[in-house]
């Protein structure tokens, strides 16, 4: 039943997949879940040193490390998936969809509690880390690169270094609404030329003005 739905969850995820045995020999991401499983299994029967073995050889064979005690939902998809690192404490819901390069890790060496917190549906994009014991709301987007040290409250989009909201997404209608407007490198440079353009201008007027005083005080010398 789960392996029947995952493979079912890397059809409808990814185009690319053509069969079910394409996906069962080819897919690390599905391959590393699989490992998971028999990791977490290991783990709750107490085994933890053979639990942490197989997950090591899951990583060498996936290039995905996923701790045998970090939770994990239904219907999980890793897309490519190199480089995907996942914590010990961290918890990830249903339908969440990650990209390779993510890592959900801790910032120190705490005790308890010190992975993230992945709600259902969340997307998280190449390359991004999120750290910490923070919590990602459901149908949040993380973009990729993104690097998250605070909770991203649910249906909002999320980018940058550190991570800030940028757009909230209406669960039912799927409308989004900007919270900030987005970096435009370009509308930036001309907004810069043209306050130079301005200060400038400003120069040119205040030196006119002391010449045509200059002016003034000649005249008005002369005519004495």
């Amino acid at each position: 039943m789960w392996l029947r739905e995952q493979i079912e969850t890397v059809k409808k995820s990814d185009p690319a997949a053509r069969s079910t045995m394409e996906i069962l020999l080819t897919y690390p991401g599905l391959h590393a879940l699989m490992v998971h499983r028999l990791t977490s299994a290991l783990r709750k029967n107490d085994l933890h040193l053979l639990a942490r073995l197989v997950s090591h050889l899951g990583r060498f064979l996936t290039g995905i490390e996923i701790h045998p005690g970090a939770v994990i939902g239904r219907r999980f998809f890793i897309d490519h998936g190199m480089g995907v690192v996942i914590g010990e404490t961290a918890v990830v819901g249903d339908d969440v969809t990650i990209y390779q390069g993510v890592t959900l890790g801790g910032t120190g060496k705490q005790k308890g509690k010190r992975h993230p917190t992945v709600g259902n549906g969340v997307v998280i994009g190449a390359g991004a880390k999120i750290l910490g014991a923070v919590t990602i709301g459901d149908g949040a987007k993380i973009g990729g690169g993104a690097v998250v040290v605070k909770d991203v409250p649910p249906y909002t989009t999320a980018i940058g270094v550190p991570a800030r909201a940028v757009a909230w997404t209406h669960p039912e209608s799927g409308e989004s609404r900007r919270l900030e407007r987005l970096p435009d490198p370009q509308l930036d440079s001309i907004l810069a030329m043209s306050q130079r353009i301005e200060e400038q201008e400003e120069k040119i007027r205040r030196l006119e003005h002391e010449v045509e005083e200059k002016d003034r005080s000649i005249v008005g010398s002369w005519q004495i």
